[in-house]
């Protein structure tokens, strides 16, 4: 029995030592993991979004403007109406 309380023992200091030796290397490497996770996550979104944002419409074509002919005397459009008389 003494022998399982050793070993169990052992395991638990293996564990602990584990735990406080990845921690005090987090804190110590922190800015330099900091910035590689942003380097990588911008590099992410530049290349999703990049191509996306830098590029024009697929027929280089703009929409059409508003008809001016629903437009009244001082120029402003018409206040819509509500539907079905609610």
């Amino acid at each position: 029995m003494q022998k399982l309380i050793n070993v169990l023992a052992l395991t638990s200091f293996a564990v602990s030592a584990a735990v406080v030796g990845s921690g005090v290397y987090v804190y110590a490497n922190k800015d330099a993991l900091i910035d590689q996770v942003k380097e990588e996550a911008m590099g992410m979104v530049g290349g999703a979004l990049g191509a996306t944002l830098f590029s024009g419409p697929a027929d280089d074509t703009l929409p059409d403007l508003p008809d001016p002919s629903i437009l009244d005397e001082t120029g402003a459009s018409p206040i819509p109406a509500i539907p079905f008389g609610m």
